[in-house]
């Protein structure tokens, strides 16, 4: 294992649903802007281009009404199996930005998201490391691991009682 990997993030979860479920909640506009981002924050997709290449911009609306941009480009889909992204802040217009409250936030971190199916139910596994990033911005990236524990596992749960609905719906 090298250092690299040592310090990379990592969060997983099992959800109570079929992968290719799963699957779709992060490849389509209309799931995605129902669960993904903080509790308590309204979803607004911008466009959501889903293929190698394409991009995921979207803005993220807090309680006191203070948006926040974020934009995804896809390095690799391999469908219902894995995702590989580039994640970094933007403005309106998609332009990548600094993480407006950590000016040494790393400008663009390199996710993976991999989906394994057992017994009907879904383990997602993200990881993901900085790149490009300067020794001071790669320590404050591994440095927030515990709040992006924290703050994906709420998101994760928001994905959770989505599918408990989906599957409702689907039944």
């Amino acid at each position: 294992m090298n250092a690299q990997s040592e310090k990379q993030f990592t969060v997983s979860r099992s959800l109570e649903a079929p992968r290719d479920l799963v699957f779709k909640c992060w490849s389509e506009a209309e799931r995605l802007a129902k669960w993904w981002g903080p509790k308590g924050f309204k979803m607004k997709v911008v466009k959501l281009d889903f293929r190698p290449g394409g991009a995921f911009h979207y803005a993220m609306a807090s309680p006191d009404g203070k948006e926040m941009w974020g934009k995804i480009v896809y390095r690799e889909i391999k469908a219902p199996e894995r995702i590989v992204f580039l994640n970094s802040f933007s403005d309106a217009e998609g332009n990548l930005q600094r993480h407006f409250l950590n000016p040494n936030w790393p400008l663009e971190v390199l996710n993976t998201l991999v989906f394994e199916e057992a017994n009907g139910k879904t383990t997602i596994t993200l990881s993901g490391h900085p790149i490009n990033a300067t020794p001071e911005e790669t320590e404050i990236y591994h440095g927030a691991h515990k709040s992006m524990q924290q703050g994906f596992s709420g998101t994760f749960n928001q994905l959770a009682d989505y599918l408990k609905n989906a599957n409702k719906e689907a039944a």
